[in-house]
């Protein structure tokens, strides 16, 4: 048995299908996942995100702290509320989890990191906060449900206070309020519009029966997966982890090189890398046969195999396979996927596949 949200009954009441993710007894989906897939995209859908990882971070150098500790630079986070993706990496520049971090004061940060890598982020946080005097508290008692869709946001507003509300509409993207126990962030893991409410663990069930009870269809993670595929966004262990690097793994935007004298943990191992040309890349695959693209498959070029498929899932929008892949950096146009003793056809791309709920290929 793994560990149970504050939500796990109200899961088994839906009849949803409980699988094991990270040590937890997640909901894998509510009977169709392409059923849930197409509610997120044209309506709004419900995840329990609640076995998610948070972490507060307090004291005077705590800003000096996570300059050092992150990739991205949070000196861009000055507003109270604001939100920044970042990487955490290991002295060799590969990634020891992707996050976010919020902005509350000077004083005051909060974390949001990966279930999968609890254990092994806590540490390294606590190893490091250790030097610059900052206390790291893990927050247990509260519940995470992410609302995402295009009716996402006005959804929640009508179960909101008069003053949440107006908060939570003032919001612009990658930014949070907290508000009557409430930490609402307008952030999300589909590729569509929504929020992140973090609640009371106590409050959690009422507030995941109110949205149920308005048309707002719980989401398992079979839906969470190809949504986040479709929206091109990278999954810890498959295309990053702590042998690949940001820049391998397409996410080199997340690295912050200003100021020169910022000194975060992996910049020596990656500085060497950011002007080369780098030798593997992150591509988009459409599969244009029939097939299923999965992770560990050979991706083939004249014959020979050059690189694998690092996840994959049929995606409800295009009627295709599509997949992430890592390949040699000169490797575009067509390909070959090895599936069973096949070689498919696959087009290379460069995602998102979907944007705005609207396909971006054909």
């Amino acid at each position: 048995m793994g560990a149970k949200t504050a939500l796990y009954q109200e899961h088994l009441n839906l009849g949803a299908k409980v699988v094991d993710f990270a040590g937890w007894d997640m909901p894998l989906h509510y009977g169709s996942q392409v059923e849930e897939h197409y509610k997120v995209r044209g309506d709004a859908g419900m995840f329990d995100v609640s076995h998610m990882t948070f972490v507060d971070l307090k004291g005077e150098r705590v800003r000096e702290f996570l300059r050092y500790l992150l990739a991205n630079n949070v000196d861009r986070l000055t507003t109270y509320g604001r939100a920044l993706y970042t990487c955490m990496l290991n002295e060799q520049g590969g990634v020891v989890d992707d996050l976010i971090v919020y902005y509350f004061d000077e004083t005051y940060f909060r974390m949001v990191v990966n279930a999968g890598t609890h254990d092994k982020d806590m540490a390294w946080i606590k190893r490091h906060a250790t030097s610059f005097d900052v206390v790291v508290e893990e927050l247990t008692d509260v519940a995470l449900l992410a609302v995402q869709g295009p009716e996402a946001r006005s959804r929640v507003h009508n179960l909101l206070s008069e003053t949440q509300r107006e908060k939570a509409e003032a919001l612009a993207p990658f930014n949070a309020v907290e508000s009557e126990g409430f930490f609402i962030s307008r952030t999300g893991y589909t590729g569509e519009d929504g929020y992140e409410v973090m609640v009371p663990e106590d409050q959690a069930v009422d507030f995941w029966r109110r949205l149920h009870k308005i048309g707002v269809h719980p989401i398992g993670l079979g839906a969470r997966d190809t949504l986040r595929l479709e929206a091109g966004m990278d999954l810890y262990s498959a295309e990053m982890d702590e042998e690949t690097s940001p820049l391998e793994a397409g996410l080199k935007w997340t690295v912050a090189w200003e100021p020169q004298d910022r000194n975060f943990i992996g910049r020596e191992a990656l500085e060497p890398q950011y002007n080369a040309t780098p030798t593997r890349k992150l591509v988009g695959l459409i599969l244009d046969d029939r097939g299923v693209l999965r992770g560990h498959q050979r991706v083939i070029v004249d014959g020979e195999a050059v690189g694998e498929v690092t996840s994959g899932s049929f995606s409800p929008t295009l009627g295709k396979a599509i997949a992430f892949a890592r390949v040699p950096y000169d490797v575009s146009g067509r390909v070959l996927v090895e599936m069973r003793g096949k070689q498919l056809p696959a087009r290379v791309v460069k995602p998102p596949f979907v944007r705005h709920g609207k396909a971006c290929f054909e």
